[in-house]
């Protein structure tokens, strides 16, 4: 039976990337995109590197060394996936201000952060009683699944989460000086950045999950662990289970949520077109435009299999 084709690679650095550099990888890999079979999402910032790729494995180890160049052979904080369909689209770069948009341009995550905690350690840091467990992800990114007994700050997006932490934290903590504070997220990436906030802020005792759920998904064997539900990923996929496979969930073509397939099951929902999170979000020429949308898609999937059987 043939294996997985592709290979897919979550990346993140954090480190001073210059402007002329940054314009000149990002020509090198839409060549590369050119040349072979290359998808993802990467951001460019200032402050690093940040995104997806998806490709041959072949492919993905020459992006790779491409990428070690252009850091100085940083730590490229890495995770690895494999699929048997691509994850992606196409190849998307984008250059902004942060690579992680938090809004806090006084802080500096490549020169302090917190102490980072493998997967080995992390059960024992967060089944302390002086531990508080924050998930620094978005609120619907928690709704597919969190750690057992985390703060859920209930953000939008990550610029929400500095205004979470003065208007919210300190309700969480019995002593400054004794209480740890052990973040996590999907790669390492948000709360490697929360960290730096949190001491930025004058809080001490803070960790951080290295390489985020998924790196402790592939570490820590099923029976041992304390993550709950599925990881919300940001391509086709939506959510990985335990193993790290496709999970349950599908994505809310009308509003991007993600649906369970209890979701699925309500009355309010119509694939392509509402679910339950969005039924009053959209005017009925909106759903009109959905619904023709969906027909498109679901005729595209006929003709694409029909090919596929020819």
């Amino acid at each position: 039976m043939k294996g997985p084709n592709y290979k897919i690679v979550s990346i993140y650095s954090f480190f001073p990337f210059q402007e002329n550099l940054i314009f000149d990888l990002k020509n090198k890999l839409l060549k590369i995109e050119n040349e072979n079979d290359l998808s993802g999402l990467l951001i460019f910032a200032s402050e690093g590197i940040n995104g997806t790729i998806c490709a041959d494995k072949n492919v993905i180890d020459n992006v790779i060394n491409l990428l070690s160049k252009y850091t100085d052979n940083r730590n490229l904080n890495m995770k690895v996936n494999f699929s048997k369909e691509k994850v992606f689209k196409k190849l998307k770069i984008k250059i902004k201000k942060e690579i992680v948009t938090m809004g806090v341009p006084e802080i500096n995550p490549s020169q302090d952060n917190g102490i980072y905690i493998d997967s080995a350690e992390w059960n024992k840091l967060i089944k302390n009683q002086n531990t508080i467990v924050i998930d620094t992800r978005n609120h619907y990114e928690v709704s597919v699944g969190t750690f057992q007994n985390s703060i859920n700050p209930n953000t939008r997006n990550f610029s929400e989460f500095p205004n979470w932490v003065d208007d919210h934290l300190e309700t969480h903590i019995e002593n400054k000086e004794s209480t740890n504070i052990a973040m996590f997220c999907t790669g390492g990436i948000r709360c490697e950045k929360a960290t730096s906030l949190l001491k930025k802020k004058g809080y001490k005792n803070i960790y951080h999950l290295q390489g985020g759920i998924l790196q402790y998904l592939d570490d820590v064997p099923k029976e041992k662990n304390l993550f709950e539900g599925e990881c919300y990923v940001f391509d086709k996929r939506v959510a990985l289970d335990q193993e790290l496979e496709k999970g349950s969930y599908s994505i809310c073509h009308a509003c991007g949520m993600p649906v369970s397939i209890q979701d699925q099951e309500r009355k309010e929902y119509r694939k392509g077109i509402q679910c339950h999170f969005c039924i009053d979000q959209f005017s009925d020429d909106d759903r009109k435009r959905f619904e023709e949308r969906q027909k498109q898609i679901d005729k595209l999937k006929v003709e694409n299999h029909k090919i596929y059987k020819d």
